[in-house]
């Protein structure tokens, strides 16, 4: 499956589109349809689920986009954030110096060879200014990720939700990034949503809590659908790791163009709170009450982009086989991460008012598509093709006998169970 393909189902079934299509769009900006937020709901509530609400170590924070300037220059971003960006002075593209595609041919040049400039660095972050008026207004920064109003609140939500370290804040939002070159679909765009949590630990234990999380952050993983032959740890080396880092590992998947980081999960030392500490004046050290110990403690991060988890998820997912001579497209995706979970059927329009209510009963609890158009076969494949798992048939026998068919997605198996049990049955499947 090339990425061509994977883009024509997202945008003709409603999973992904271009921001502002009717005006050209805009590079780096997308938009998620009827499909696709829901999707994304679910891959966001799976997160939330494991990294905050089954642990008693770590809770949630919800940010604002902008914050004092000063953070970014305390967090090194004004003054490091940098690429290396070249032009070509016959096209005039921009390019990252270090990902320029020999492939790439030059539209302007009889040879086809690109007219580069010497590299000079361009900060990726996104600036605006608040104020009433321009000229009084103050430039400002849309963040470049959300930690850092983590590492600022620490201290507030410490208090105000009584944790002590070893503890964690977690935070799903959108950042921003001036990319040169947005490419491959939503895996790099200028604005994209994180999942990140910051664990809060003492000096000492670190490594350990780092290679807990290294477990735990594989393990969901798997658990929301990805496929593990798709994925791989990949350890920076010296010349890789930040300047304050301990030590970092990236989950790596193949997509449709390649090994490239899915997720990080990173030992960032004391270099965050204790920078912070430094630039605002303000101790965010820690004093354990029982010791009486006091440090500034360590942090241990996982970092996943929202955007690249859907695209791997929906690149793990897809499938195509042969069924009786035709070409059947599917995408796998687990019960807990689909848009929907079921799709109700009735087998003939005459059957829509029976149909309907038990549509209406079951989207109480679950997200539920009614699909009356076309013949049942049909249906079938089209709730296929956007990863639905269960399709539940109402047909004629429905209203003597009190069943309807169940027909599971990958299997294509059916069986007939009680009118009654279809809601028992669906729960017990998005829990598995």
């Amino acid at each position: 499956m090339d990425l061509d393909t994977l883009v024509s189902l997202c945008l003709n079934r409603g999973f992904i589109y271009p921001s502002s299509e009717i005006y050209g769009g805009i590079a780096g900006f997308w938009d998620y349809g009827p499909l696709g937020v829901e999707m994304r709901n679910n891959v966001k509530a799976a997160w939330w689920q494991t990294m905050v609400r089954e642990r008693d170590d770590v809770v949630g924070l919800d940010s604002s986009i902008i914050a004092n300037p000063e953070t970014w220059v305390a967090s090194g971003h004004v003054a490091n954030f940098h690429d290396p960006m070249v032009d070509c002075r016959a096209c005039k593209k921009r390019f990252r110096a270090d990902q320029v595609d020999p492939a790439d041919r030059c539209s302007a040049s009889d040879n086809g060879e690109h007219d580069l400039t010497e590299p000079r660095q361009f900060n990726l972050m996104l600036r605006t200014q608040v104020g009433p008026a321009e000229e009084s207004s103050a430039q400002v920064y849309l963040r470049a990720e959300t930690c850092q109003s983590i590492f600022l609140d620490f201290k507030r939500v410490m208090t105000s939700a009584r944790q002590k370290p070893p503890f964690g804040i977690a935070q799903i939002g959108k950042a921003f990034r001036n990319e040169i070159t947005p490419r491959f679909f939503v895996f790099r765009s200028r604005e994209f949503e994180q999942m990140e949590m910051e664990y809060f630990v003492h000096p000492d234990a670190g490594m350990d809590r780092f290679e807990a999380w290294r477990e735990t952050r594989w393990r969901w993983l798997l658990d929301v659908g990805l496929d593990e032959a798709r994925l791989r740890w990949h350890e920076h080396g010296a010349d890789e790791l930040a300047h304050y880092a301990r030590a970092a590992y990236d989950v790596e998947f193949e997509f449709p163009f390649g090994w490239h980081e899915l997720e990080g999960v990173h030992h960032r030392g004391d270099h965050d709170l204790r920078s912070h500490t430094e630039h605002s004046g303000k101790d965010l050290s820690y004093t354990d009450q029982e010791t009486k110990e006091r440090y500034t403690p360590h942090v241990v991060e996982t970092s996943i982009g929202v955007d690249r988890c859907m695209l791997a998820l929906l690149t793990s997912a897809y499938d195509t086989e042969e069924v009786k001579g035709e070409k059947r497209t599917v995408l796998r995706l687990s019960p807990r991460i689909a848009p929907y979970l079921a799709a109700v059927l009735p087998l003939s329009k005459k059957l829509s008012e029976p149909t309907g209510k038990l549509a209406a009963a079951l989207r109480r609890r679950f997200s539920v598509d009614y699909d009356v158009s076309g013949a049942i076969g049909r249906r079938y494949r089209r709730q296929d093709e956007i990863g639905t798992p269960f399709c539940v048939t109402y047909d004629f026998d429905s209203e003597d006998d009190g069943k309807v068919t169940v027909r599971e997605r990958d299997s294509m198996e059916q069986e007939r169970i009680a009118i009654d049990a279809v809601e028992g049955y669906l729960s017990e499947r998005v829990l598995a």
